[in-house]
Order: C-alpha cells, then structure tokens, then sequence
C-alpha cells in the first residue's frame, strides 16, 4: 500500500464514522502519481457511493498529506466484473425488455476477526446537565452494570449527544467487557439494512446471522427510525435483538424520535424496543452550553474566556454541533490574524450563525421557507411531488421539529399530511445532513439561514 494512501486512511478513520470507514474507506486500494489520486473500488456500487457521499472528505484528508487538493477518481475494479477474456461475445439483450445492471452488494464482512474501532468520544470528554443527566447516568449504569438492563434507547433532535454516547458506551465496553477483544458491532440502521441486501443477494445469510446474532458482545445501533415500513428488514432486527437478549449480550439504540412516534413498525419489534430504559436527551441549557464550549476549547488547546464563552452559549441554543463549528471557524480565525480570541472578533463570527437567541414559530418557518424555495403556502399543502416542492416541504417538517414543541402529528396537519409522512421527510434531512452529500449541505445552509431568518423576522422595529 502506498504510505500517503495509509497517511489518508488513518486521518479518515478518525475523522468520520467508523462503520463508514470500514464499510466504504477500508476496502479501496489507492494510486497516487503526479495531482491524481485514483481509487479503485471492488466493484461498481462501492465507487458511485463513494463518489457521491465521500468524495469531499478524502480529498480533504488528501490535501492534509500532500499538501494539494488533488484531482480525485474512484473506479470499480474491472478485473472482478467478468472472467471472460477480451474479446469474448456479450449476451444479446432481449428485444423489448430494457436492460438493467445488476448492482454488486457489499460481502457481509469485509475482514474477517474482532471488528476493532477507534472510539472518538468518550465519557470523560461528555459534559453532563439537566438537560442529559439521565442518558449519562444511564450509559454509564450499562456499562458498571448498575441499571439493571442490558438494553438503552437514546432519543434526541440531532446534534445534542447521542452519537458521543453510543461511542462513549463502545469505548468504555470494550475495556470492561471480560473478554480480552469484545465483540462490539457499531453501525447505523442503514448499513444494517445494506449488509443485510448484500448478505440475501450474496446467498450468505447464514454468515450474516453468524456475525451479528452469534458473535456479539455488544451491538451499538444508531438511527433505527431508518426501518420504519421495511418489514422484512425489521423481522431480521428483531431475530437480532432477541438472539442477543437471550444470550446476555448488551443492546444500545438510538434514534431522534421516540418508539411511540415511529409509524409502520412492527408491534413486537416496537415492544423490543420498549423493553430496556429509554433516555431522552433535550436541548442543553445556557449554563450546560458554556462548558461545553469552555471543554471544547480545551481539547483544541486554544484558551478562551468567561465572556466570550458566555456570549457564544447566549447566542447559539440549537445544538452542540452549532457550538462546535462556531468554535472551530472562531479559533481558525484567532489563528489566522495571529491574535487571541476577544468578545469583537466572537461577535464577527457569530455573524454567520445566530445574531441573536430567537426560535422560530411555525408561521415564521413556513414563510422562510416559501420565500427560500420561490413556493406559497399552497404549494406546500398540495399533493405535489415535484422535487424542489418534496424538499422544501421536508425542510419545513425538519425545522418544525427542531423550533417548535409541535408533535409531528400537528406539524403534519398544517401541510395536510400524515403522521408518519412528517417522520420520513425528517429523517430524510437528516441523512443528507448527516452523510454531507451536495443536497445535505445546501440543506444545512438553508437550516442555518433559518435561524436567522428568524432573528431578524422577530426583532424590534427601529
């Protein structure tokens, strides 16, 4: 292997998911000549997902190694298409039938052994308040084995903790387990899913049900709300849980809603789901804010002050994903004017995000989105699947949920939809937010906008 495709590979590996790492980062062979850095994927399904939701993040790292950005290509491995020779015949379509390429599944385990991670988060680095109190408390009791429960379900809106948990959780688990290598599976509802496709399209069921009933000590599983409607996906997630229960194993899920506002999941499954603690974990409060910021600046080794601190916690109240990032552009800034960090360049920064604590109400959100999207009001509630209509209907769903106290069942009566409609283009948001693909950025932004669309809707006259 080429020792800056490793230097690559380890700056990935710690800085996205790991599921993600070892799904789609881990099994790509790299050359590097001149600015071109090509990849080469086992076969086609990898590459296309690799380009579209990772292409950004390796040429970042790449540029960190080489010290360019380099022009970037992902290719599938045509040596594995076919072992016919070159000038062998292709079958003939058949006439009136349309053509479809067969998509490559991923083999249910890339490597085989202890799946090992590097754990970002942990409990130490975990700032507790009113507002997480109970999750801490629970995840720690799971793991000293003190709550009496070897399942936990965390809820919460994104950004407010719930992925440093379930790390946290697989960090802390895999030094007190009392194997010598636990056994720790962490990956997302999706990823199950896919693995599971690959497995029946591979014919290798049985070596799924062997990674993921049998040989588990502890399965960390995030955004579960990704089964809703999948039934046969969700009858192999609730043969899972229950083959680990029986056997003793630990069982941690999350999810940004609650069981009981998941739609189309099946009963027993939804009662599994029931069946451990389930932590709920709300906004942080000013005060909870202000250390984690002060954390933060710790663990980036940059000093910063009460009043800024406090300035920062007044003005962003979202979520700590927001905190972070307005940490992370102020102190990139502090370093480039090679001064320290006071309340006038915070308050520049902060021109970018929120300039002042203002939540949106719904009327407010849905004109901010009319406005974003060139739509009325109508066009919202109407039937309309046209895409940009679809987006910024979901955009809306996404931002009511995030400002208001609105159950999704009120939200989804105000655009004459269903319950479990809200729920899907929620989720759907998240994931390309999550994912950082091109939409999920220009959501991003548009979420952001709306803060302070808000802000400024909601100010006084002068």
């Amino acid at each position: 292997m080429d020792t800056r495709w490793q230097e690559i590979s380890e700056i990935l590996q710690n800085s996205i998911n790991p599921g993600l790492f070892t799904v789609w980062i881990k099994p790509l062979k790299a050359n590097i000549v001149d600015q071109e850095l090509t990849l080469i994927a086992p076969n086609e399904f990898v590459a296309v997902w690799v380009r579209d939701r990772l292409k950004n993040e390796i040429k970042e790292a790449a540029q960190t190694v080489l010290g360019f950005a380099p022009n970037l290509s992902v290719l599938a491995d045509r040596s594995r298409v076919s072992d016919a020779g070159p000038g062998a015949a292709k079958p003939a379509p058949v006439i009136g039938r349309p053509v479809r390429a067969r998509q490559i599944p991923l083999p249910v385990e890339a490597k085989p052994g202890n799946r090992l991670y590097k754990w970002k988060f942990s409990f130490s680095d975990f700032v507790v308040g009113p507002s997480n109190e109970l999750a801490y408390a629970a995840a720690k009791g799971l793991c000293e084995k003190t709550m009496g429960a070897d399942q936990l379900f965390l809820s919460s809106t994104p950004g407010l903790g719930k992925t440093h948990l379930l790390q946290a959780l697989g960090q802390a688990l895999s030094t007190v387990c009392n194997r010598k290598n636990p056994r720790i599976e962490y990956l997302s509802g999706e990823e199950f899913a896919r693995r599971w496709l690959g497995a029946m399209q591979n014919r290798q069921l049985e070596s799924f049900k062997d990674r993921y009933r049998d040989n588990v000590d502890i399965l960390l599983l995030e955004d579960i709300h990704f089964f809703q409607g999948k039934q046969k996906m969700q009858d192999e997630l609730l043969a899972t849980i229950r083959s680990l229960q029986d056997r003793g194993s630990k069982v941690v899920l999350s999810s940004s809603f609650l069981p009981r506002e998941l739609k189309d999941v099946d009963s027993q499954l939804a009662s599994r789901f029931c069946s451990g603690f389930l932590a709920v974990i709300d906004k942080p409060d000013f005060e909870t804010r202000r250390r984690i910021l002060m954390r933060k600046a710790d663990i980036f080794e940059y000093p910063l002050s009460d009043n800024v601190a406090s300035l920062l916690a007044d003005r962003l109240t979202s979520d700590v994903r927001q905190l972070e990032s307005c940490l992370q552009n102020l102190i990139l800034k502090a370093k480039l004017l090679n001064q320290g960090i006071t309340p006038e360049l915070a308050e520049r920064v902060l021109e970018n995000y929120a300039p002042q604590s203002m939540e949106l109400n719904m009327d407010a959100i849905i004109e901010f989105i009319c406005r974003s999207y060139d739509l009325s009001e109508t066009d919202l509630s109407s039937r309309s699947r046209q895409r940009r209509t679809v987006q910024a209907r979901n955009t809306a769903f996404f931002l009511a949920r995030k400002h208001t106290e609105l159950s999704l069942k009120d939200i989804g009566s105000r655009f004459n939809r269903r319950h479990s409609t809200v729920l899907k283009g929620i989720s759907n948001v998240e994931r390309e937010m999550q994912l950082e693909t091109p939409l999920g950025r220009q959501l991003q932004n548009t979420v952001d906008l709306a803060g302070r669309y808000g802000a400024q809707a909601s100010a006084p006259p002068e």
